[in-house]
């Protein structure tokens, strides 16, 4: 008799799959709840944080902590003090206008979970969180620069607008040098050599400097940095990042992230790079540029222009504001003795008061606005370009944001009752 085969019933091994992890935690910037930035740093093992907000000057200023602490509803306390000294660092005295809180009190970071994202270029795991900055009651603290530009936009709110900008940020690479006596001179590329100049648009020049760039890609990516072009600038090793239009606050925390990115990134290379209006005599200045339209809340028009193309009355109210208000808010957006060296003839530099629809020379091109529209031509692409005299290379870019805006609402306001 053949022999049975033996039947025998094999198991499927069940495999159990970790749970995937929510949408809101795979982003690489920001969340909407404490809960949710637990998840977001649990999962990608940050040990430190820096809680982050920008002072008058546009430098970082605030606290680092662990990871465990920052999510212990920690309060965070700075001294009022630091919103009132100079870029290098100085108190100045007290004047007639000018006084200090005699109460030196405290002011409070409150972070903004939307801005939560890694810092890249640290050895350990660390994230950073821009701030803002409120008082022991809990009030806004009304001449920091973020809850400036807030103010600003609740003003365009009020009148059913929303701005939009598109800031073109700046800056030179410069070889290292210890000494602040010796002039800045540019570094060294891959070449061995030291661009000498005449390279704008140059993709040459940009390749001089490919592997830095690379990084400042990278280090942007994994921020949630969003770089729309690069090019290479008419200075020596002068470089310009534009980024893509959308909500001035949101804007405003990418420049100012921009800012350190670029430098850290540099630093990884043995130079630095310097936001400086004019850094180098006798070579182009650099400043921020910065687009500028303004649309209807609900029906999304651009109030600039008019159907058939033509600029509406409300962007020559808009002109006029700028031509109104530029001179009186040149000490905040020029505030450096060097600021003013880039106020030169040549190089484009603005000089006049007045609209140019191409010239660089005149003051309302890049001292304040130049009327452009897409290369397409749509009256919705109807925008003004700005760019004032040099404001540290644009280390008040988020004042120069909020002025510029405030300067444009009153303006229409005052004419388009």
């Amino acid at each position: 008799m053949a022999a049975r085969k033996a039947h025998t019933k094999t198991a499927k091994a069940s495999t159990v799959l970790p749970p995937k992890p929510s949408p809101k935690i795979s982003r690489l910037r920001g969340v909407d709840t404490w809960k949710e930035a637990a998840e977001w740093l649990r999962a990608r093992g940050i040990e430190d944080i820096e809680c982050i907000t920008p002072d008058l000057a546009g430098v970082p200023r605030g606290k680092m902590m662990p990871t465990s602490k920052f999510t212990s509803n920690t309060s965070l306390a700075l001294p009022s003090a630091i919103f009132r000294h100079t870029i290098s660092g100085e108190y100045p005295d007290e004047t007639e206008e000018f006084r200090y809180d005699s109460r030196d009190s405290d002011i409070k970071l409150v972070p903004d979970l939307s801005t939560l994202s890694v810092v890249p270029w640290e050895t350990d795991p660390t994230a950073q969180v821009i701030c803002d900055i409120v008082d022991t009651e809990g009030k806004a603290v009304r001449y920091t620069p973020r809850n400036v530009l807030k103010h600003v936009l609740d003003l365009y709110k009020e009148r059913g607008w929303k701005p939009v900008v598109a800031p073109e940020i700046e800056f030179y690479l410069v070889a290292k040098n210890d000494d602040p006596d010796y002039p800045l001179r540019p570094p060294q590329g891959r070449s061995g050599r030291s661009i000498q100049g005449g390279q704008g648009y140059s993709i040459a020049g940009i390749n001089e400097f490919d592997e830095l760039i690379d990084d400042i890609y990278h280090f942007s990516a994994a921020q949630g940095l969003e770089i729309d072009t690069l090019i290479h600038e008419e200075g020596p090793a002068q470089l310009e990042i534009n980024l893509r239009h959308g909500d001035p606050i949101e804007l405003a925390d990418q420049v100012f992230l921009f800012k350190r990115t670029i430098r850290e990134a540099a630093l990884g290379h043995g130079i630095y790079a310097t936001f400086m209006a004019k850094p180098m005599q006798g070579q182009a200045g650099s400043a921020m540029h910065i687009h500028q339209s303004v649309v209807d809340a609900k029906s999304g028009k651009n109030i600039f222009s008019n159907p058939d193309g033509s600029a509406s009355k409300e962007f020559y109210h808009f002109i006029g504001g700028m031509q109104q208000y530029v001179p009186k808010t040149l000490v905040m957006m020029a505030p450096y003795v060097n600021s003013y060296r880039r106020l030169t003839p040549g190089h484009g530099r603005p000089r006049q008061q007045c609209l140019g629809q191409r010239q660089p020379h005149h003051g309302l091109p890049r001292a304040g606005v130049r009327r452009r529209r897409a290369p397409r031509g749509e009256p919705s692409a109807e925008f003004g370009r700005q760019s004032l005299p040099g404001a540290g290379g644009f280390a008040r870019g988020r004042l120069s944001r909020h002025r510029q805006g405030a300067r444009a609402d009153a303006a229409v306001r005052r004419h388009g009752q």
